[in-house]
């Protein structure tokens, strides 16, 4: 007789169906195993393409801001040559006044103005022909006192600077609205 003839039929069955729970117990592991390595990889090549994704927009960003610090360099440099030319323009005015305040204080050069001489409310009416040794020929003029001449002067340089300010202000304004 063989040894699993001695074994009753109720042990062979329980032995059977053990051995059964083992291999079923065995291959729900390995079944597990394999989805676990199915979904490793899944979940690896999502986590490529995310990484591929946020690199793709970082270099995006990163050209969008070379392109804007591009654009911001290039309207400062624009700024700075337009300042730069008000600034000359600005300084030669003065210039330009200052060497009239002095010709005007050394009485190198004196101002006049023009007289109506038909005019006889102001009470002094001049002819309108020059007196023997005057140069000046045509209407009627009279020289201003230097003191006056001086605040003309200065009037008229402080007009010219609120001028050169305000183009330089609106030549400003023009070049950072404008989209470039």
């Amino acid at each position: 007789m063989r040894f699993v003839d001695l074994i009753p039929v109720q042990y062979r069955l329980l032995a059977i169906s053990g051995l059964l729970a083992v291999v079923a117990g065995g291959s729900a592991a390995l079944a597990w195993q394999v989805q676990d390595w199915r979904y490793s990889r899944q979940l690896a090549d999502q986590s490529r393409l995310y990484s591929d994704t946020l690199n793709q927009l970082a270099l995006a960003s990163a050209a969008q801001q070379r392109a804007e610090q591009d654009k911001r360099l290039a309207l400062e440099q624009r700024l700075s040559a337009s300042e730069q030319t008000h600034y000359r323009v600005l300084s030669d005015a003065q210039r330009d006044h200052g060497r009239l305040r002095d010709r005007l204080a050394t009485a190198d050069l004196r101002l006049s103005v023009l007289l109506d001489a038909a005019d006889s409310v102001s009470g002094c009416a001049m002819s309108a022909t020059p007196a023997t040794g005057g140069v000046v020929h045509g209407p009627t003029s009279a020289r201003l006192d230097p003191a006056h001449a001086q605040r003309i002067i200065g009037i008229t340089d402080a007009g010219d600077q609120g001028l050169i300010a305000l183009a330089a202000c609106q030549a400003y304004a023009k070049e950072v609205s404008t989209p470039k």
